[in-house]
């Protein structure tokens, strides 16, 4: 017998979502909590390193705790279709859910700034896909807009319902620790996800962990305390100059006396890197955001790791950017069918 059900029926209680609506829900949720002891060990000497590997999720990221719930708000209110902008990961779950509720959806995504393995889900899962010649911070004005002039449910995390769902993530990592770490480490691009998991735990109780947010050096309207009209950067998931939950994420941060830095695309590339070499973690670039802002904060001495542990949330899947990984890795190398040949290469 399957034991796990979905987030809604797990938490139904403890979320504000209708109660007697029938959830929407591809078994999300329930994602592991890996040990890192060999990154730990380089990142965090002294410390604990832990992985909340939210890759596997159905759609391959974090989006489906919220899309679940704001899904199936949604079509319990009469919705029967739903909009939202995206720089690619919205997008995916929220085709995916509405195509499991029996509901249309169109994504508004910047034109050419999507990653392949994101637009290829939207596309999969039979969403209108719009790509408009402007940032995702135009996209979520026009979607907000057209959901107040249309019958069109928006899904953006500007939806209450998408909390709802996002915040289950903290008290499955107190759950699978036993305990509330010392510190939670994350990517930050619309602030919806740092927002949930700090709702998540100070509904969980008195115990809460301080907070770590890292933004792309090009992208870092938090950081930086101003919109950047034109936000750069290859970790295209948090590619976002003016975010929908600024306030609350930096209430969240005073709240829980943490700390938010910017940290350049190469920083982003070497954790990310280092994730996969030394753990087989496969994440996408954004998603390596929030270690690389861990390994700023203990090299520049902000963060002492003696003896705390470390949560770093893994937003997305690596196969949701495939691009990336090919990007500046060697070729495979091409042989004839011989061992010998074979041995050679191998440099035994």
């Amino acid at each position: 017998m399957n034991t796990w059900s979905g987030l809604i029926d797990r938490y139904r209680s403890r979320l504000e979502i209708s109660q007697t609506a029938e959830a929407v829900t591809l078994f999300e949720g329930n994602t592991p909590l890996l040990p890192a002891p060999r990154l730990g060990a380089e990142i965090v000497p002294g410390g604990k390193l832990f992985l909340k590997y939210e890759g596997l999720n159905p759609t391959g990221s974090f989006k489906d705790r919220g899309m679940t719930t704001a899904i199936t708000q949604a079509y319990h209110e009469g919705s029967r279709s739903v909009i939202c902008a995206s720089t690619g990961n919205t997008a995916a779950s929220a085709a995916a859910y509405a195509a499991r509720a029996g509901m249309s959806c169109a994504v508004l995504v910047p034109d050419g700034k999507i990653a392949l393995g994101k637009l290829a889900g939207a596309l999969a899962y039979g969403a209108h896909v719009i790509a408009i010649q402007g940032t995702f911070d135009d996209g979520l004005r026009m979607v907000r807009e057209a959901a107040e002039r249309a019958p069109i449910a928006l899904v953006n995390s500007v939806n209450p319902a998408r909390l709802q769902g996002q915040k289950t993530a903290a008290w499955e990592v107190t759950e699978q620790l036993g305990e509330v770490p010392d510190w939670l480490c994350l990517p930050v691009g619309n602030a919806g996800n740092i927002s949930a998991y700090w709702l998540g735990f100070t509904e969980a109780g008195e115990e809460r962990p301080r907070l770590l947010g890292a933004q792309a050096a090009g992208a870092a309207p938090i950081v930086t305390g101003k919109v950047v009209e034109q936000p750069e950067t290859k970790a295209t998931a948090i590619r976002i100059g003016n975010p929908a939950r600024w306030g609350q994420a930096l209430e969240a941060l005073d709240q829980s006396n943490g700390h938010i830095l910017a940290v350049t695309d190469d920083e982003i590339f070497d954790a990310y890197h280092r994730l996969a070499r030394l753990e087989g973690v496969f994440c996408e670039p954004s998603s390596a955001t929030g270690v690389a802002g861990l390994i700023k904060s203990v090299t520049t001495g902000s963060v002492d790791p003696e003896g705390k542990i470390f949560v770093c949330v893994l937003t997305g899947h690596g196969l949701k950017d495939p691009d990336s990984a090919v990007e500046g890795a060697a070729p495979p190398i091409s042989i004839s069918p011989s061992v010998d040949e074979l041995l050679s290469v191998l440099k035994l």
